[in-house]
C-alpha cells in the first residue's frame, strides 16, 4: 500500500474517532493559521491613530497570497456572538519584514465593526480573512507626476501606495475637520521633511469644504499628474465633474467606500415604493423585517448572514446574488425587479420591495 494511501487510511480513521467534529477543526485549535486551513489572520496589536482611528496589525495564515498596494481585504469579525464582515484598506507596504499587514479603521457612529476593531479589539483575536482585492492601484509603470486627493479614512489605501512606492514628484490633497484628525499626520509630515510629499491639508471646519473647481489654486498643474481620489462620494462626484470638463478623465482615479445611492420614488407623496417587507435569507433560514431604503447587503449582515461584497471599496458585483422570490428596488433609479428563474441582484443597491427571498 502506497503512502499516501496510507495517509488517506488514517485520515478517515481519525474522522471516525472525532465525530461529529473532524480532525480538521482539532488542527485549527491548534494552528488556526497553517497552510490548507480557511484564511485567517490574528491580531497582533492595535495603534491608536486618532480619537476614532486605530491601525490594526494582523498575522496572516499561510494560504495569504500578498497584495498590491493600494487594495483592501474583507474581514469576518465576530462582534456580539455574530460574524460580521468589512472590507479595509491595507495600509502596510507589501515588502513588511515580518509578514505581517495592517489596517487602519475610522469608527464610524454606530459602526458594530469600525467601533469593535478601534476600541475593543485585542492581541490574540483570530478573524477571518479573504485574499485581497481591488484595482486602485499604481499602474507597473509609476508616472513621473502623482496628485492623491483625499479625505477622512479616505488616505488609507493611498497611505498603502506611499509606503510600497516612491514616485519622483507626489503631491497630496487631504481634507480632514481639523489637524489632529488628520490620520497619518506625523508620518505625512515626516515624509514632507524628506523631500518624497508635498502637502496641503484642508481643515474643514474653519477652511470648510475643498472647492474643486479652485484645486488650480493649490495644484497648478494638476492637469498633467496621474491622480488617485480616495474620500466621501460628494468629494468623488465634484472630482470626476472637474476632469471630464477639463478633459483629462482617464487620468483620474476613484475610490469608493460605497457606491452611489440615491433613493428614488413615485413622487406622489404615498411612500408605498419604500415600505420594505420581509426578506428571507433561505440558505440561512434567516429572515427578519426590512425597510425599502436600505441596501439588502447591510441587511444581510445585520442579521448575521455572510453576504459576500466588494462594494465598499468600490469593486461592482462583488455582491450579486439569485433573488428566489418576491421584488427587490434598485435605489439608484427606483426600478423594480421581480424574481424569475436566473435573475440576479445586486445586493448593495437593492432593497426590498414587499417580501423577498434571497438565495443567502
Amino acid at each position: 500500500m502506497t503512502s499516501a494511501a496510507l495517509r488517506s487510511r488514517a485520515w478517515k480513521l481519525l474522522e471516525m474517532v472525532t465525530t461529529p467534529l473532524l480532525p480538521s477543526d482539532y488542527l485549527d485549535l491548534v494552528s488556526p493559521l497553517r497552510a490548507g486551513a480557511d484564511l485567517r489572520g490574528r491580531i497582533e496589536a492595535v495603534h491608536p491613530e486618532t480619537a476614532d482611528a486605530a491601525t490594526v496589525v494582523i498575522r496572516p495564515g499561510r494560504s495569504w497570497r500578498g497584495h498590491t498596494a493600494g487594495q483592501y481585504v474583507r474581514i469576518g469579525v465576530d462582534v456580539d456572538g455574530r460574524r460580521l464582515w468589512r472590507s479595509y484598506s491595507i495600509t502596510s507596504p507589501t515588502n513588511r519584514r515580518d509578514g505581517r499587514i495592517t489596517i487602519t479603521v475610522k469608527a464610524v457612529p454606530g459602526g458594530k465593526v469600525s467601533n469593535h476593531l478601534v476600541h475593543r479589539a485585542a492581541p490574540g483575536t483570530l478573524v477571518q480573512l479573504d485574499q485581497p482585492a481591488g484595482d486602485f492601484v499604481l499602474p507597473r509603470v509609476t508616472p513621473a507626476k502623482v496628485l492623491y486627493l483625499t479625505a477622512g479614512s479616505g488616505i488609507t489605501p493611498v497611505m498603502g501606495m506611499l509606503r510600497d512606492t516612491e514616485v519622483d514628484d507626489v503631491v497630496m490633497v487631504h481634507c480632514a475637520p481639523r489637524p489632529r484628525a488628520v490620520i497619518f499626520r506625523n508620518e505625512l509630515h515626516d515624509l514632507v521633511a524628506d523631500g518624497r510629499l508635498r502637502l496641503t491639508e484642508v481643515h474643514t471646519d474653519t477652511d470648510g469644504r475643498l472647492d474643486v473647481a479652485r484645486l488650480g489654486e493649490l495644484v497648478p498643474d494638476w492637469a498633467e499628474r496621474e491622480a488617485w481620489a480616495c474620500g466621501p462620494a460628494g468629494l468623488l462626484d465634484a472630482a470626476e465633474e472637474h476632469w471630464a470638463e477639463h478633459g483629462v478623465q482617464e487620468r483620474l482615479h476613484t475610490e469608493r467606500f460605497r457606491p452611489r445611492i440615491t433613493v428614488a420614488g413615485s413622487g406622489d407623496g404615498s411612500g408605498a415604493d419604500t415600505a420594505g417587507g420581509e426578506v428571507t435569507f433561505s440558505l440561512t433560514g434567516k429572515a427578519v423585517d426590512a425597510d425599502g431604503t436600505t441596501p439588502l447587503l447591510d441587511v444581510g449582515e445585520e442579521a448575521g448572514v455572510l453576504m459576500p461584497s466588494g462594494c465598499r471599496m468600490g469593486i461592482c458585483f462583488g455582491c450579486v446574488t439569485p433573488l428566489r422570490a418576491g421584488a427587490v428596488r434598485d435605489l439608484r433609479t427606483g426600478e423594480i425587479t421581480e424574481a424569475e428563474p436566473g435573475v440576479l441582484i445586486q445586493t448593495c443597491v437593492s432593497a426590498a420591495a414587499g417580501p423577498c427571498d434571497i438565495e443567502r
